[in-house]
């Protein structure tokens, strides 16, 4: 597409869209969406399912939306009774040997062909026999499972693999009503990205193992947030039934991630649903932990941090959010500070078809955020410091037995923020915090883009974001004390100290982030 604007009118609104636009897209910006099934805005349009027939006028016939782009003075039909009657029949044609397993079937609630069948097609069937009851299943891969008799050869599964994963692994085996779609033999489907295929399937044909009867559409509650996964920062939205994450998807951003995610992102959720977590602030009373309420353990956190001289160390987990790094830091701004975050590796695995899209070797999604705030990556040094200072904070940070060793050694005081019960003996107090999916915060990706991520599930117990906890022992005890009690606030506090984040605010991120640049001249400070 360029720059030139070409004038089209569509079902009566009158549109100025960039030259080379498909008429499908187009439509989205007078409101209209053309029914499709093998269009996909990441995808080559092969135009095949014939679904997205328009009406345009001076044409001798139905126009495919999707492959044809806008001209100047167009004037296009999207719902003009011959197109209607047209897609009625694509519709008619594709119903005939569906089976009818709606009630038993993943894709129920999300089906395309269930949403245009009640959208645009026929009340009733003129055929009248049933359709095909029977429904073998392949095994694709690691996570897929294929059903060909739900198979409406959209071949977006096919195309993704060829054009984007460049793993040309599927293929349309056969041909006419024997067409279905095959994988080359002694072939798996364990791309790296494989798995979305899944998302891409307007249909339940492609279902994942790992979601296999776990809930219906209509039960799950979507929250949109960031992969956890790596430094990349893919939007995802984290699927929950009864406070239970059970599905993470793609949420698209062109900038980022398109509307594509890694495997690995995919399954990694199963540690936002762990049962052993630390769920009431503790204290030590003599050689053990005591449960105490929150005004107690403030109260005694904000004494014991007044009363440390020297230097402290922060040790903190990747997947911290930037609110809660900041405000942990500037809760011991009177001290000499060395903070690090703990930054796991993996192997990376780059997305053939999308330049700059991968999953990154760093798998700490907020790795960048951290730098920003001035916290290095902890290689095994921030340990050393340990023995010397008079204050540890450990937040979310994972305990190894070196770790552990190396705590229990520390001379000044431990104090440990954490989801999970850690090996801490010496601890002053293990105080719990909350997961990136109980809670609302900010990650910074490699591209210094800060994306918002939400709420997704309940708070357990007492566990409160690591920024909340650090807001209050920052105001101090008193009626006159001002906390932050948003994750907006919190973050608004950043930008007093770190110009980077000065002026920006949550409702200027939206749903897709802001790149972040360089502060004007005399915006914050930098002490």
């Amino acid at each position: 597409m360029s720059d030139e604007l070409v004038n089209v009118t569509i079902d009566g609104m009158q549109l100025a869209v960039p030259k080379g636009t498909p008429i499908i897209e187009a439509a989205k910006q007078a409101g209209l969406l053309v029914p499709h099934y093998c269009y996909h805005p990441s995808l080559p349009s092969p135009a095949v399912c014939r679904m997205c027939l328009v009406e345009v006028e001076k044409a001798p016939k139905l126009m495919p939306a999707c492959v044809t782009t806008v001209a100047e003075g167009q004037v296009v039909h999207v719902n003009s009774p011959s197109a209607k009657k047209a897609r009625e029949g694509v519709l008619e044609l594709l119903l005939i040997n569906h089976p009818l397993d709606c009630p038993i079937c993943d894709q129920s609630g999300e089906c395309e062909l269930q949403d245009y069948t009640f959208q645009e097609g026929r009340p009733a069937t003129r055929y009248q026999e049933f359709a095909k009851r029977y429904n073998p299943v392949e095994d694709f891969g690691p996570d897929v499972l294929y059903v060909p008799n739900r198979c409406i050869l959209c071949t977006r599964c096919v195309r993704f693999m060829e054009d984007v994963a460049d793993t040309p692994v599927l293929n349309v085996s056969e041909r006419g009503d024997r067409a279905y779609i095959g994988i080359a033999e002694q072939q798996r489907l364990d791309h790296p990205w494989a798995g979305n295929v899944v998302d891409l399937c307007p249909v339940g044909s492609l279902l994942s193992k790992d979601f296999l009867h776990k809930a219906r559409a209509w039960d799950l509650d979507k929250t949109a947030s960031v992969c956890p996964g790596c430094t990349q920062g893919c939007n995802i939205n984290i699927d929950t039934r009864d406070d239970v994450v059970v599905r993470i998807r793609p949420r698209p951003n062109l900038e980022v991630n398109r509307h594509f995610i890694c495997d690995y992102g995919r399954m990694n959720y199963r540690w936002m649903n762990r049962g052993d977590r630390v769920e009431a602030p503790l204290v030590r009373d003599g050689g053990r932990h005591v449960a105490t309420d929150w005004d107690t353990a403030l109260d005694r956190i904000g004494q014991a941090i007044r009363g440390v001289s020297g230097s402290a160390v922060i040790l903190a987990s990747g997947r911290t959010s930037t609110e809660s790094l900041g405000l942990v830091r500037l809760m011991l701004d009177g001290l000499e500070v060395t903070a690090a975050v703990q930054v796991p590796l993996g192997d990376e695995a780059p997305l053939a078809g999308i330049p700059g899209l991968a999953l990154r070797r760093e798998r700490a999604p907020n790795l960048a955020g951290a730098e920003l705030l001035g916290y290095g990556v902890d290689g095994g040094e921030t340990w050393r410091e340990v023995s010397s200072a008079g204050l540890v904070i450990v937040l979310d940070a994972e305990l190894g037995p070196e770790e552990e060793a190396a705590l229990a050694a520390a001379p000044g005081l431990v104090i440990v923020l954490a989801t999970l019960m850690p090996e801490a003996r010496n601890a002053e107090m293990i105080l719990p915090i909350t997961t990136m999916a109980e809670e609302n915060g900010t990650y910074v990706n490699r591209d210094r883009r800060i994306q918002r991520f939400q709420q997704a599930k309940a708070q357990p117990g007492m566990a409160r974001p690591a920024w909340w906890i650090a807001g209050e022992v920052l105001a101090g005890p008193g009626p006159d004390a001002s906390a932050p009690s948003t994750a907006a606030e919190a973050f608004a506090l950043l930008g007093e100290r770190w110009p980077l984040f000065a002026g920006i605010t949550h409702g200027d991120l939206g749903y897709t982030g802001r790149l972040l640049t360089q502060a004007p001249a005399g915006v914050g400070s930098a002490r």
